[in-house]
């Protein structure tokens, strides 16, 4: 006898695609710091706020039970990606490849295990904090902009402390380099993700064919 397989909307569909995709990629990004004027952050930071802002936004939309399985599936793309870059970087390279690229590589791409573990360690405590606030704050009233801005301000100082310490400590001083990172988190989180939680709410809801809310 056949079963209906279970519902899911277009918007959670397409919200869980595309956070499959930032949880690998923000890694890769992380290789390069950039410059925001006087703040230099590395540029994963850009792909953990969309991570930020489509779990916040699907907390708001479906409810914190299917943000929270959000969090967690993204595990799954998150530990496969980390197996296959080690595979592939164990493989040998093709003698005609650029041989730029084949030194290149290993940098782009390679973590040391300590990293791997602050990765996935500072990730699933951050973004469950993130929509555990988003989503507690809701109960009280307050605006979505608000609710925004301090669940992602403080799940950043989490992410930025947990992922610092676990991947540096005792190599270098990490007080700097983790002020640095953290100052810029805060202004990012504060600038950016309120208004992207309100695109992925609306676009949500168009996608859903519901109103968006006042």
């Amino acid at each position: 006898m056949e079963t209906t397989p279970p519902a899911i909307s277009r918007s959670l569909f397409v919200f869980s695609l595309v956070y499959g995709g930032m949880v690998c990629i923000s890694g890769v990004l992380g290789v390069k710091q950039v410059a925001l004027g006087p703040l230099a952050v590395e540029a994963g930071i850009f792909g953990f706020l969309l991570l930020v802002a489509l779990s916040s936004a699907v907390a708001e939309v479906h409810g914190r039970k299917t943000a929270d399985s959000l969090v967690l599936v993204g595990f799954v793309p998150l530990l496969v990606s980390m197996a296959l870059i080690q595979i592939v970087l164990k493989l040998p390279a093709d003698p005609g490849m650029y041989p730029p690229a084949v030194d290149a590589f290993p940098i782009v791409v390679g973590q040391s295990g300590r990293m791997m573990l602050a990765g996935l360690i500072s990730y699933g405590t951050s973004q469950f904090l993130n929509v555990t606030i988003f989503s507690a704050l809701k109960k009280g009233r307050g605006l979505l902009w608000l609710r925004a801005a301090i669940a992602s301000v403080l799940s950043q100082i989490v992410d930025t402390l947990l992922f610092i310490s676990i991947s540096f400590y005792g190599e270098r001083d990490i007080v700097p380099l983790m002020a640095g990172q953290m100052l810029a988190k805060i202004v990012l989180s504060i600038v950016l993700v309120p208004a992207l939680i309100y695109l992925f709410v609306a676009i949500a809801r168009a996608l859903d064919g519901k109103s968006a809310p006042a």
